[in-house]
């Protein structure tokens, strides 16, 4: 059984029974973002999840213990942090007392579960890859997700991924898929992929009550919301940029968990630097999205 150590605001918090927001810390490592931009994007992303009134809970794994909120201190070593961990590492991490763990969707899923926390913003989630079919490679996010009852508020599915392929994968698993005041399934850097979403809503209430109306008790809940409009980088740029990156990684032979840090730097590269502001304004407006929610779900 996980049994995270609360920093004292969530304890608080979540004691009075006030929104709290569950965070993930690869994005804010530099797996995720370069240096300065992951602690600005940690300082963004905290300061819109406050400006609601809600608390802020990054998590990770430190000192062999996984934690739900962080210190100043203990933050700085999150920013420092190269090993993932995922919602299968956990255990292991425990085990091996493994000094910095920085966690990803699934594993952070997992933890705000497991700490009562029923939402959590991330930039992007994983999903099925592109060549699944031979690879086999399916992103443990979407099995985490579709037994932790959660609502992930995300900026879709990361734009390299074979995005027919993960709505597929989560009609199967019984997710509600819904789109925040968009018809489109968006895909990160842009907009819209071209993929209707199964679900719009339009209002907070709306999202909490599919939550607490879904089917299976252990579902959780897939709220995606298109990157900000003046932040989106074209389809017609992006496209050939990631094809790009997909073919790097393919011949430098990466696979598994290290294609997504590999393929995010590439298209870093690629773009001289664009795609980085737009994942800092993408990560800062899903979690503003979750922390309106999480007011609206302790009401």
């Amino acid at each position: 059984m996980i049994e995270p150590i609360l920093s004292d605001d969530v304890a608080q918090a979540l004691e009075r029974g006030r929104a709290v927001v569950a965070l993930e810390s690869t994005i804010f490592s530099n797996l995720g973002l370069p240096a300065p931009a992951n602690a600005e994007a940690l300082g963004l992303c905290k300061q819109a999840v406050l400006d609601h009134g809600a608390t802020p809970a990054v998590t990770a794994i430190l000192d062999g213990r996984p934690h739900v909120g962080l210190s100043p201190d203990e933050e700085k070593r999150v920013l420092q942090g190269t090993r993932k961990v995922a919602e299968r590492d956990l255990a292991v991490a425990q085990a091996q007392g493994w000094d910095v763990g920085v966690t990803t969707v699934s594993a952070t899923v997992a933890l705000a579960h497991a700490a009562g926390i029923s939402v959590f913003a991330t930039g992007g989630i994983g999903g099925v890859h592109r060549g699944s079919e031979v690879s086999g490679d399916v992103s443990a996010d979407l099995d985490a997700i579709a037994n932790h009852p959660v609502i992930i508020v995300c900026a879709g599915a990361k734009a390299f991924l074979d995005l027919p392929r993960t709505l597929e994968y989560l009609e199967t698993a019984g997710v509600p898929v819904l789109g925040w005041q968009h018809d489109w399934f968006p895909a990160f850097y842009t907009r819209s992929s071209g993929l209707p979403i199964p679900h719009r809503v339009d209002d907070e209430r709306v999202v909490c009550d599919v939550l607490r109306f879904r089917a299976r008790s252990a579902t959780g809940v897939l709220l995606t919301v298109p990157i900000p409009v003046d932040d989106e980088i074209p389809a017609s740029r992006i496209d050939a940029v990631l094809t790009a990156a997909l073919e790097a990684s393919a011949r430098a032979g990466v696979a598994g968990p290290a294609v997504t840090p590999y393929v995010l730097a590439r298209i870093e590269q690629e773009t001289d630097g664009e795609s980085v502001p737009a994942n800092l304004a993408l990560a800062r407006n899903n979690a503003d999205l979750a922390a309106r929610i999480a007011v609206a779900l302790a009401v």
